[in-house]
């Protein structure tokens, strides 16, 4: 390392006094003019990064659903997964080191990590279509030089292609090419050999309006176009040309607001979906004959995705494990449809994809998604093997006919991270295949009514939970409250958790009607407020 380089390139990223920032789940993200430093030190940690670990390490400049105005970055993993939870320290560290301690800073990190300094390093970048975003991937780019990393900059990417460039590279071309190129071929050729076999019910069928929330999605998906054939008829509306970013648009806008985007215009009936910024999210949803709006979230995806997967394991009939691996924010109707009606084991795991991905890598087969429609499908090297083995060498039709509708939702499935283009190509498949509509695919089962809310708090540390985030230990009294609150109503639940970004306490509940979920969640919303250091004014109903 030349300390006179760092020195030199770090004083034209210089960071902003008193600005102190926590990589999360997310990496970081804020205002993108204070992230000129941030983004020059992470092209510096991804170097160590991949020096420690003597592979090839991902970047992605992106805020996905956050404000035109913010932005953010994130390092990938070799095998395409989130950055190790105790790199992720070492992230927070170099962020907010003061100038003159940088050197150190990174000595520290070497020593801890193990880092050898005479590995060879690369990095691959990647960003979304932000105002900011090409300038700090310069940035980017200046941190691997002083640290003698080399790069390839893939320039306008989806996060999930970021992702899975990562993992081509690294498994030698294994799990694909890391090529643009390379994931359309992949996809649309899964996709095709899939859709062959249905006996689709005429033309609307395949009609699919997709909100690309003015982001990436608009411009991939367009690329991807001329891979798919005539039949597949995608119609792409907020692509960037007119409008902000995320603005009134995007995944994380129509779940949250539980209404359809602007600027698409929904007739009765319709299938339509919405990706968010980065297209790593995705809800389907229509409005019926009475115009009334339906939406189909990440709890409603996995429940196709299980059935269909669950038909095609019985058919194979290998002792393969598979369950369903959600959070506490999924609807408890989807929990029960799963367990009871299905029959697949369901586990419940803290918030963050993270946690569910860990989870899933358990089972031959996990499903997993947030109720926020990020999630995929993950596969055991073993269960994958034994899958293209009978496609190959199985003598019973039925059995080798299943195995090859597996082999195609593998290679179909970005089994790094949840994948909009990748989930979206797997429903629609489904959909054709089993001859569904949209309508007779929301009927499966039927949301319990629920509320979500926040509540603003001096210090959210003081809230602590356990079981998976569904119960409060911190503060003392507050989760008797709520359980005495709950028996009020029907068919309820509620939990309360700390946000892991701003000091408020989100707060969830849900019940037979509208009605009481809504009162039951104000109810929390005041247990919390008195119990917990609430700010300002007490919540209003």
């Amino acid at each position: 390392m030349d300390p006179e380089a760092l020195r030199k390139y770090s004083a034209l990223h210089p960071k902003p006094a008193g600005l102190a920032l926590q990589y999360g789940t997310a990496g970081f993200r804020t205002k993108a003019q204070q992230l000129d430093h941030v983004v020059f030190r992470m092209g510096l940690l991804a170097v160590l990064r991949s020096k420690a670990v003597a592979a090839t390490i991902g970047v992605m400049v992106t805020a996905s659903h956050n404000p035109e105005e913010d932005n953010g970055i994130k390092l990938v993993d070799p095998l395409g997964e989130m950055l190790h939870p105790s790199w992720e320290e070492y992230a927070t560290q170099l962020a907010n080191a003061e100038e003159q301690e940088l050197q150190k800073v990174i000595s520290e990190i070497c020593q801890k990590a193990a880092v050898n300094p005479h590995k060879d390093a690369l990095v691959f970048i990647g960003r979304d279509t932000r105002p900011s975003s090409e300038k700090l991937s310069q940035s980017v780019i200046d941190g691997i030089l002083v640290l003698g990393g080399q790069y390839h900059d893939y320039g306008l990417v989806t996060t999930p292609q970021l992702h899975y460039m990562v993992c081509c590279q690294n498994t030698q071309g294994q799990y694909g090419k890391a090529t643009l190129e390379g994931y359309y071929e992949k996809l649309s050729k899964a996709f095709m050999e899939l859709i062959k076999q249905s006996h689709s019910s005429g033309e609307g069928q395949r009609h699919l309006k997709i909100d690309c929330a003015n982001g990436i999605g608009a411009l991939k998906l367009s690329e991807m176009k001329p891979y798919f054939p005539q039949e597949v008829l995608i119609h792409i509306y907020n692509d960037g040309t007119k409008e902000k970013l995320n603005h009134l648009c995007g995944a994380d806008f129509v779940k949250v607001h539980q209404k359809p985007p602007g600027g698409l215009d929904m007739k009765p009936n319709e299938r339509c979906c919405s990706f968010d910024g980065d297209a790593d999210r995705i809800v389907y949803y229509y409005k019926d004959a009475t115009g009334h709006f339906h939406l189909i979230d990440g709890d409603k995806i996995a429940t196709l995705i299980s059935i269909f997967l669950k038909e095609l394991l019985a058919k194979v009939r290998q002792n393969f494990r598979m369950a369903v691996v959600q959070t506490a924010y999924a609807n408890g109707s989807s929990t029960r449809y799963l367990e009871e009606t299905l029959k697949v084991p369901v586990h419940c795991v803290k918030t963050g994809v993270k946690h569910l991905h860990h989870k899933a890598q358990e089972f031959d087969v996990g499903v997993y998604f947030e109720a926020n429609g990020h999630g995929t499908v993950l596969f055991s090297k073993a269960a994958e093997t034994k899958i293209r083995q009978l496609v190959k060498e199985e003598k019973d039709d039925e059995k080798r006919e299943a195995a090859k509708v597996l082999e195609n939702m593998i290679d179909l499935i970005n089994q790094t991270v949840g994948d909009a283009i990748s989930d979206m190509l797997v429903i629609e498949a489904i959909l054709a295949l089993k001859g569904l509509t949209v309508q007779q695919w929301d009927a499966l089962y039927t949301d319990l009514p629920n509320r979500l809310l926040k509540v603003q708090v001096a210090d959210r540390r003081v809230i602590d939970t356990t079981d998976a985030e569904r119960r409060a230990v911190t503060p003392p009294g507050l989760q008797e409250k709520i359980d005495a609150l709950v028996k009020k109503y029907k068919w309820s639940r509620a939990f309360v958790r700390p946000s892991g970004t701003e000091d408020v306490v989100r707060i969830y509940a849900e019940a037979d009607t509208q009605e009481n979920a809504d009162a039951l969640a104000h109810e929390v919303s005041l247990a919390v407020y008195h119990l917990a250091g609430g700010k300002g004014a007490p919540p209003q109903p």
